[in-house]
């Protein structure tokens, strides 16, 4: 595996893979590397020639009294894993490369990028379709992928790529939970024993949203007002919010209808930890 600092050095590799014939897959993270980014690197693998993963603590997603200082890293264990996982290039630029001084351009998506997560953190998502943006242009890739985690980010990212013509291929990846169903995230480090006790209520949550679509219960009023419950009935959990949305559009619906995606998210407190989850289902 080759570690790539310099921007210049990344879009010269890139361009010459390009130059190869070789498929490149690129795997944005921002370190603090867990099961959830193996399986993007193991799926990049299987469909591409050269996988890229980058390592970035993007600031401009972060609002000045978020956790960018404290987020989590740790760069050895991190090109360990990568390495297992079959990266054939980790990428960590620098911030000063990334955003030199004066540094005044950003990519925005309208709509969008105001809504669930957007409300709640409203400079979010131009921070992430800005750095996502730059790490296309650097990387060249064919395909990107995104965990489902991140489901808003997942809708936007593809926005981004079709507005913008950038003929890239957006691949979206299943969660990966804990064994006690824990979406795997790099924030769980931050959670207490009993904080962490008391977040298994939210995939608990999504799995009776799941259960009632498949009992027939159609309302999405009804819907987000159990899982609401359900999590209300956790001390520590402070609920930014509860949605059931048109999984690709993120409009608000009154019921499901047969055979339409739905998106079943949510963004929960746990002291000073906020976690978010969803859950896609689709009516049969």
């Amino acid at each position: 595996m080759k570690t790539i600092v310099s921007t210049s050095e990344m879009q010269k590799f890139s361009e010459h893979a390009r130059l190869g014939r070789k498929t490149i897959g690129l795997v944005p993270t921002m370190g603090y590397l867990h099961k959830g980014h193996l399986s993007l690197i193991a799926k990049a693998r299987r469909s591409c020639d050269v996988v890229i993963t980058s390592i970035f603590v993007n600031p401009t997603q972060f609002a000045p009294n978020e956790d960018f200082a404290r987020y989590p890293r740790d760069i050895e264990q991190d090109t360990r894993l990568c390495k297992s996982a079959g990266s054939t290039v980790l990428f960590v630029p620098k911030e000063s490369e990334m955003y030199p001084e004066g540094y005044s351009t950003y990519v925005t998506v309208d709509g969008l990028s105001t809504v669930l997560e957007g409300k709640f953190r409203p400079t979010h998502f131009r921070g992430v379709t800005t750095v996502v943006a730059k790490l296309f242009s650097l990387t060249k890739p064919h395909k990107a992928f995104f965990g489902q985690k991140d489901a808003q980010q997942c809708v936007v990212i593809k926005k981004m790529v079709m507005d913008l013509n950038l003929g890239i291929a957006v691949v979206t990846v299943p969660i990966v939970r804990e064994k006690d169903g824990l979406a795997m995230s790099s924030r769980n480090v931050y959670l207490s024993a009993e904080q962490r006790s008391e977040a298994l209520i939210l995939h608990a949550s999504l799995r009776r949203a799941e259960e009632m679509i498949e009992k027939g219960e159609m309302s999405a009023t009804a819907i987000a007002a159990e899982v609401t419950r359900l999590i209300q009935t956790r001390p520590s959990a402070k609920i930014d919010y509860v949605a059931v949305v048109n999984a690709e559009s993120l409009a608000d619906i009154d019921s499901i209808g047969r055979g339409v995606p739905v998106l079943v998210a949510l963004a929960v407190r746990f002291g000073t930890t906020r976690l978010i989850d969803n859950t896609i289902i689709k009516a049969q």
